[in-house]
C-alpha cells in the first residue's frame, strides 16, 4: 500500500475578501473529491484573502496509481482560470 501526499499553494487572483476566496477554494475541493478518488482539504491560510494551502492524499496499492490520481488532480487545479497554482510537494509513505 502507497500513500500519496500532495500539498500545493495557490494564489488566488480575483479574490477581493474571503467570501470570495472560499467560493473558490470550495468549487475546487467539490470538483477534486467529486471527480478522482482523493481527499483534499485546505490546510493554511485561511485568513489571507489571495493565498491557499491545499493538501491531497491518495491510498493505492502502487505507486503509479498514486502518481497518477495526484496528476489529474494537479492538471485539474492547473485549469481552473481563478487560481494559479505556486508551490507544489509530493512525500511518499
Amino acid at each position: 500500500m502507497i500513500i500519496g501526499a500532495l500539498k500545493c499553494e495557490l494564489f488566488i487572483y480575483d479574490a477581493g475578501s474571503l467570501k470570495a476566496k472560499r467560493a473558490v477554494v470550495k468549487s475546487l475541493v467539490v470538483r477534486l473529491g467529486q471527480r478522482y478518488n482523493l481527499s483534499v482539504a485546505e490546510t493554511a491560510y485561511q485568513d489571507l484573502w489571495q493565498r491557499t494551502e491545499l493538501s491531497i492524499v491518495v491510498v493505492a496499492t502502487t505507486k503509479k496509481r498514486c502518481d497518477q490520481e495526484l496528476q489529474r488532480a494537479l492538471a485539474l487545479i492547473d485549469a481552473d482560470p481563478e487560481s494559479e497554482r505556486t508551490l507544489t510537494e509530493i512525500e511518499w509513505l
